[in-house]
């Protein structure tokens, strides 16, 4: 074999070594399961802690608003005259009509 055909065969070998390269770089970047993908399930990622830590707090919030129902009878009594309009055993109540109305 003479020192061209070697230097060629270096050569090609070469080129389809870096064709080979270039082609999974490629991959990588753009082809499924790549860095676009890995972004966006980065993203996804963070959005889901951030909605599973507002989660938690409002859960907390209803534990303790159930812990008040179940052992504090004031708050039942202010929640049952504010949601439901109820008066007390010994209590009037008076309705007030708006003056300036046409009735």
């Amino acid at each position: 074999m003479s020192l061209s055909k070697v230097i060629s065969k270096k050569n090609i070998l070469l080129a389809a070594a870096l064709v080979v390269v270039l082609l999974l770089l490629m991959f990588i970047l753009f082809g499924k399961n790549g860095l676009g993908d890995l972004n966006r399930l980065k993203a996804e990622r963070d959005g889901l802690l951030k909605k599973n830590t507002e989660l938690i707090q409002q859960n907390l919030l209803l534990c303790r608003e159930i812990e008040r129902l179940k052992t504090d009878p004031e708050y039942v009594k202010s929640l049952a005259r504010k949601e439901l309009g109820m008066i007390g055993k010994d209590e009037v109540v008076i309705k007030v009509k708006k003056s300036g109305t046409a009735n």
